[in-house]
C-alpha cells in the first residue's frame, strides 16, 4: 500500500530548509535528517511513526490518537517509538506537536551511532578531545 501524500507533503514543509532525504521504510515513506530518521508517513494508510525521547514517551502517549509503536502484531518497537493516527493530526497545532517533539529529540543526537555521537560532540572515539 502507498503512504498518505498529504501526510508527506506535511511533513516535507514541517522540515523545511533541512537537507532530508526520503527512504521507503517500515513500509512507509520514512524522513532522514543526518541520516537518522525523524518520522515516517506508514503505508496503509494514516500513522505518523516519530522517535521521540523515551523520557518523555509516557507523557507522549497519553495525546490522543497516539499508541506505542509495533513492528508487526504484539511487537512493540519500545519506548520513544509511536505511532499517532492521522485523525489525531488533523489540526495543525496537533501535527506541529508531534513534529516538535521529533525535531528536538533528533537534535538530541537521537539514533545515531555511539561513536557516531562522540565526534558530534567533539570528541573521538577514543574519548580524547
Amino acid at each position: 500500500m502507498a503512504y498518505d501524500s498529504e501526510t508527506a507533503d506535511r511533513v516535507r514543509a514541517a522540515l523545511g530548509d533541512r537537507q532530508v532525504r526520503e527512504v521507503k521504510m517500515f513500509g512507509g515513506l520514512a524522513f532522514m535528517v543526518d541520516d537518522r530518521m525523524v518520522v515516517c508517513v506508514s503505508a496503509g494508510g494514516s500513522d505518523l511513526l516519530v522517535r521521540v525521547s523515551p523520557d518523555s514517551d509516557a507523557e507522549h502517549l497519553k495525546k490522543s490518537g497516539a499508541a506505542r509503536a509495533e513492528m508487526g502484531r504484539g511487537r512493540s518497537m519500545g519506548a520513544g517509538w509511536i505511532t499517532i493516527d492521522k485523525t489525531a493530526l488533523v489540526e495543525e497545532k496537533d501535527f506541529t506537536y508531534w513534529m516538535t517533539a521529533a525535531l528536538s529529540f533528533h537534535a538530541q543526537g537521537s539514533g545515531g551511532k555511539p561513536a557516531a555521537r562522540q565526534v558530534q560532540a567533539g570528541r573521538s572515539r577514543t574519548g580524547a578531545n
